[in-house]
């Protein structure tokens, strides 16, 4: 996989609903929004784009697994459930994320799985980086006014 930065612009559209561009060709924009009270929850929220980057980084590494072993997968339902809670000053954070992926296998499958159930964690690149917590570097620029 390739290692080159992966760069997300968001533009303001109107209250807290930006519209977020992606640096793949072909991918559309997607528009998010702050749930109410103080968005409009017209598209998801930043913390429901993470709840469903966990999930689909867990189900897309268990799959390739799955597929690497020539286990035949006729359905794949995962949940996520992302559960929020206020820190010791009151800010909300997310508090824990339980992930439920649901394979379909043949019966004649299932114990060939073991190896895959063991080792697909670890390939997930978003879930492993929210375990051990990913640095975030953050500044907020004024541009000069032309």
């Amino acid at each position: 996989m390739d290692e080159t930065p992966i760069v997300t612009t968001m533009e303001l559209q109107d209250g807290y609903r930006f519209l977020v561009h992606f640096d793949q060709e072909g991918v559309p924009p997607l528009l998010m929004d702050e749930s109410p009270p103080v968005g409009e929850g017209g598209g998801p929220s930043p913390s429901r784009i993470l709840s469903a980057a966990i999930g689909n980084c867990l189900s897309a590494s268990a799959l390739f697994c799955l597929r690497k072993a020539r286990i035949p997968v006729k359905g794949m339902r995962t949940s996520v459930e992302t559960r929020l809670a206020r820190t010791e000053t009151k800010r909300l954070r997310i508090g824990g994320v339980t992930v439920r992926i649901e394979v379909e296998v043949a019966p004649e499958d299932r114990e060939r799985m073991a190896r895959c159930v063991s080792m697909y964690e670890d390939f997930c690149v978003v879930t492993q980086s929210v375990r051990h917590g990913v640095a975030v570097d953050v500044s907020l620029e004024v541009p000069d006014a032309r």
